[in-house]
């Protein structure tokens, strides 16, 4: 029998003073059952950072030809495609060809460097990529915060994000890779 999606629910409080981007976003997100909460507070962190009225979550992980989240225009481009973790070169070589920008959020700790050493040359000709580091012990104290109904204040100014909720409060600074 297969395990099917667990199903969180999500308030977010967004102010991001960096973007003078200030809304709430009630989202729903399903966890795949090979999903743990790190990855799927991690999807959560990219919608804050990204966070727009068209930016959606997709099927993610039981999809092989979508991102974790997307922004389409009215005609149906492609504009944002959001990764997550240390994908395979060619799958984001598709996805910069396939969209107008993509960012690539890593996180993980220890496996980062080495598959940014092998991936690096192969990823510097895609002008519309962006990879971004997130510290490892920052996302698993985000991983803290999850619960089946949550309701997250999330603050981003000078490049740092903040996670609150009424149990604890998360600060971690995505770090660009050079």
């Amino acid at each position: 029998m297969a395990l099917k999606a667990t199903i969180f629910k999500a308030t977010l409080n967004i102010a991001d003073m960096d973007r003078h981007y200030y809304a709430d976003h009630q989202l729903t997100l399903a966890r795949h059952p090979s999903e743990n909460d790190e990855r799927m507070m991690v999807r959560l962190l990219a919608f804050a950072l990204n966070a727009s009225e068209q930016l959606e979550f997709t099927k993610g992980l039981s999809t092989d030809d979508e991102p974790e989240l997307w922004q389409k225009s009215l005609s149906n481009e492609i504009e944002l495609w959001i990764e997550l973790g240390l994908p395979d070169e060619s799958r984001l070589r598709k996805a910069c060809n396939r969209s107008k920008q993509v960012i690539l959020y890593t996180y993980g700790g220890r496996g980062v460097p080495i598959w940014w050493d092998k991936n690096k040359a192969k990823l510097a000709r895609f002008n519309n990529l962006t990879c971004v580091n997130l510290d490892p012990e920052a996302t698993e104290q985000l991983a803290g915060l999850a619960q089946r109904a949550m309701s997250l204040q999330v603050t981003i100014q000078d490049g740092e994000v903040t996670f609150s909720n009424e149990h604890g409060l998360v600060a971690l600074t995505p770090e660009p890779f050079a």
